[in-house]
């Protein structure tokens, strides 16, 4: 995948909260593509189940069903985005829930600025398959 701008950027030399800043962006886009693609319904509707997928706990969650299979690099990734000190203190989620959903976000916005759409791909894929297997899609 190419990225949408063709601008030099070295997602190594970036923050783990700037790379959950971009991730954060690309998740909710493959979240919405999905929901978009997969039925014709009212926005309200498509807002309302999006939002039930990109929450804290959701993601806490995708990030536990992802740790398996990630690669060292990914790991690393994850734990800087999870290890990072924010000063935000979650409303509506617990501060570990609120941690590794920026974890996750981290590791999709290093992998979208390093033009790694197929590992972007697949890891959503498997989100999607244990979403199915637990009945929520």
């Amino acid at each position: 995948m190419e990225r949408f701008l063709d601008i030099p950027c070295d997602p190594k030399k970036l923050s783990p909260l700037t790379l959950a800043f971009v991730g954060d962006c690309v998740f909710e886009l493959f979240v919405r593509e999905k929901l978009v693609c997969d039925s014709n319904c009212s926005v309200n509707t498509l807002h309302g189940k999006a939002v039930q997928q990109v929450c804290c706990t959701a993601q806490a969650q995708d990030c536990k069903i992802l740790q398996p299979i990630l690669t060292e690099e990914e790991i690393a990734v994850l734990h800087r985005g999870r290890n990072a000190h924010t000063h935000h203190i979650p409303k509506n989620a617990s501060v570990a829930d609120y941690h590794a959903a920026t974890g996750l976000e981290a590791l999709f916005g290093y992998l979208y600025l390093q033009s790694r759409l197929p590992r972007l791909r697949e890891l959503f894929q498997v989100l999607q398959n244990a979403r199915e297997n637990r009945g929520e899609v």
